[in-house]
């Protein structure tokens, strides 16, 4: 029943949700709450209050779970395996990649040499700024702001302002930086 109910809402979602308007505008016509009735039915878990921006795409939404009144913002790319955490406030353009190449058999072609899958987890309260990449197997915990068109290679600990490429820790929210 799980994969019949996950391949109606990737019909829903890709067909019609995603194409809807942004979910601020006068006009959305219901479009947060139909997109988020198709992410009920095609990720693995998804919380409350949940905002799927227009053009977000997010494959079939398997591995893929999102927490109480968050979002994937607009024009968004991610892909399981994903964990996204409670409260977690994501920017247009941002980019979650969970798979890569490998590039070290020569006699293959890299685009033929790919490599596990390797699980990223986003903690609760965090701000992901706009055409923020994040690469496979990276953790960043809660209340971390990810600052505009950063690259994330590293982890990220708890309550870390990150920005860069690649991304480095510019203070923490928890300490007194003055």
């Amino acid at each position: 029943m799980k994969k019949f109910l996950r391949a109606v809402g990737y019909i829903l979602y890709y067909f019609i949700a995603r194409h809807l308007p942004c979910s601020g505008l006068p006009y959305s016509l219901g479009a947060k709450g139909f997109r988020g009735f198709c992410a009920r039915l095609m990720l693995d878990k998804c919380g409350k209050n949940v905002n799927i921006e227009h053009d977000a795409f997010f494959a079939s939404g398997k591995g893929i779970e999102i927490g109480n009144n968050s979002g994937i913002g607009l024009n968004c790319r991610v892909a399981g395996p994903l964990s996204i955490g409670d409260d977690v406030m994501m920017a247009p353009n941002v980019t979650i990649v969970t798979q890569n190449h490998e590039v070290s058999d020569l006699s293959v072609p890299m685009r033929l040499q790919t490599a596990p899958k390797k699980k990223v987890t986003i903690g609760n309260d965090v701000w992901i700024g706009t055409n923020v990449v994040i690469m496979p197997g990276i953790n960043i915990g809660s209340g971390v702001i990810i600052g505009a068109g950063a690259v994330v290679t590293k982890d990220i600990p708890d309550y870390a302002i990150v920005g860069g490429v690649p991304a480095r820790i510019i203070k923490f929210r928890n300490q007194n930086n003055d």
